[in-house]
């Protein structure tokens, strides 16, 4: 049972502008401490900000709150990766809060990620769906 769906499409330029401008403050009110570890490997780094960025705005709307709104806040969504490679949201806070509340009893959340980009586009697809407590992977 699908409980949200949210998608997103950021200029990568934007994020570069940001990271100029506003540096080391704008990435650590963002980004999770992996999404930065992540990122800073990279050769480009604000492609896979802008990834990022667009994946927690995607999550905001697929828990219905947007951000930062309803106790849901930035570094409360972070991407990791199943042991598949598979992307998916890493929940805290507000939005691990919200996702509780509109999970139904019996059942367990799922997030499921698309992410793609072709400078200077990024896009991120996310599905928020309920499945039987023990059956698949999950995000709790």
């Amino acid at each position: 049972m699908i409980l949200g769906l949210g998608n997103d499409l950021v200029d990568i330029r934007r994020i570069e502008r940001s990271l100029e401008r506003f540096g080391p403050r704008f990435v650590r009110r963002v980004f999770t401490d992996h999404e930065q570890a992540r990122a800073e490997g990279r050769a480009n780094r604000a492609a896979t900000y802008a990834k990022r960025f667009a994946a927690k705005e995607a999550c905001s709307k697929a828990l219905g709150t947007g951000v930062p709104r309803n106790g849901v806040h930035w570094r409360h969504m972070g991407v990791v990766n199943r042991p598949t490679g598979q992307p998916t949201m890493d929940l805290s806070g507000g939005a691990a809060e919200r996702l509780a509340a509109m999970t139904p009893a019996g059942m367990t959340a799922r997030i499921d990620v698309t992410i793609t980009d072709e400078y200077p586009q990024a896009q991120v697809v996310v599905i928020i769906s309920a499945v039987p407590t023990g059956n698949g992977p999950t995000n709790t």
